[in-house]
């Protein structure tokens, strides 16, 4: 599933393919961008903000969200997809490498003077240079009721972590996603998180347990039903979320998160 790191390695890839070069070609499979045309500008780089990728193209940026399906290839010249071509969505070639971006949920064009205030309403990146952890604290602190799973997720409180992470951080800590936010020790949550996905920024294979060999990577998340791999107890499954129809998949261990666990599980 496409979060922060996800969407941190994709744009380090393309940006060491692109930046410095001029696009030979583009083409948006989107109406609203279908007569975009970007040959003869300078790609000046390429980055990401949370789980937003921005190519900055000449005086634009072509922005994306990889939602749950996206994905960007970097292809050699001739290279095929692998992919149907009815998936892609963007095309930007420069000589010898093709970016293809495959499903991607959003994808807008904007003038390089709006990127700050489109996207001001973000909180702190996680994998940002700028990342601010007493900042992401602050935002969380301001909902107090709000389920921790669900403030985790929340991208304006801070910005990278999906399902995956927060599921399994709340695991860490010995906490049960449903909690509120007004009972969780935010300070050591958020230093976790940030070690976790800093940890993941740099491998292809995300692992929290430590473990990257298949089936063993993670402690809760889709492992509803199985054992907990610290005490043995069902992992149990269920929906949370601020409503009805905001709902996220949550697992948990209801022996080593317990409603007002103590602390951390031990970590073997």
């Amino acid at each position: 599933m496409p979060e922060g790191d996800t969407v941190y390695r994709a744009a380090r890839l393309l940006d060491e393919a692109l930046a410095g070069r001029t696009v030979t070609r583009t083409d948006f499979r989107v109406p609203a961008l279908a007569e975009v045309d970007l040959a003869g500008e300078p790609v000046h780089s390429v980055a990401s903000r949370g789980k937003h990728l921005l190519m900055r193209i000449g005086g634009v940026v072509v922005h994306s969200h990889l939602k749950m399906e996206g994905e960007w290839r970097l292809l050699r010249a001739g290279q095929p997809w692998r992919r149907p071509a009815w998936q892609a969505r963007a095309i930007i070639d420069v000589p010898d490498a093709s970016a293809v971006g495959f499903d991607l949920g959003t994808l807008e064009l904007f003038g390089a003077a709006e990127e700050a205030e489109r996207l001001a309403y973000l909180g702190p990146d996680l994998l940002g240079p700028d990342w601010d952890a007493e900042e992401a604290v602050r935002r969380l602190a301001s909902s107090p009721e709000t389920p921790i799973g669900v403030a985790l997720a929340e991208q304006r409180n801070l910005a990278g972590l999906g399902n995956v992470y927060v599921n399994e951080v709340c695991f860490l800590r010995g906490i049960l996603p449903a909690r509120p936010v007004a009972e969780v020790e935010l300070a050591p949550l958020v230093a976790l998180a940030s070690r976790v996905i800093r940890a993941n920024r740099d491998r292809a294979v995300r692992t929290t347990t430590g473990d990257t060999h298949r089936g063993r990577q993670l402690w809760v998340y889709g492992r509803g039903g199985e054992a907990c791999r610290r005490c043995g107890t069902l992992i149990e499954h269920g929906r949370l979320g601020r409503n009805a129809v905001e709902q996220r998949e949550s697992w948990w261990c209801p022996n080593c998160q317990r409603p007002r666990a103590a602390g951390p599980p031990e970590i073997s």
